[in-house]
């Protein structure tokens, strides 16, 4: 069944939109999309500074496999340093209809 999963997170103080953007970026095509189980991951930030990213898997068992190696990958290591760590909330979603 496929799987939605959301993480929200706010920035380290020191690190500027635009090379934010640039990690996520490379993080998304570097990482996410070579994953087994991969659809779509979409990016947003709101008014506040609180960011959001969305990724679509084909299966519960792919979300959680990518995951598991996330934390000790090379490609998502710029990543993970421009996330306030103690702000990150995840959740994740069995998609129901279309």
């Amino acid at each position: 069944m496929s799987t939605i999963e959301t993480i929200r997170f706010r920035l380290r103080d020191d690190v500027e939109t635009e090379d934010f953007i640039r990690r996520n970026r490379y993080v998304e095509t570097e990482y996410m999309e070579r994953r087994p189980g991969f659809q779509s991951r979409e990016t947003a930030v709101s008014e506040d500074g609180e960011w959001m990213v969305s990724v679509h898997w084909a299966t519960v068992e792919d979300a959680e496999a990518t995951i598991a190696a996330f934390f000790g990958a090379s490609e998502t290591q710029d990543f993970l340093a421009a996330i306030d760590l103690p702000t990150v909330s995840s959740g994740r979603y069995q998609r129901v209809g279309r």
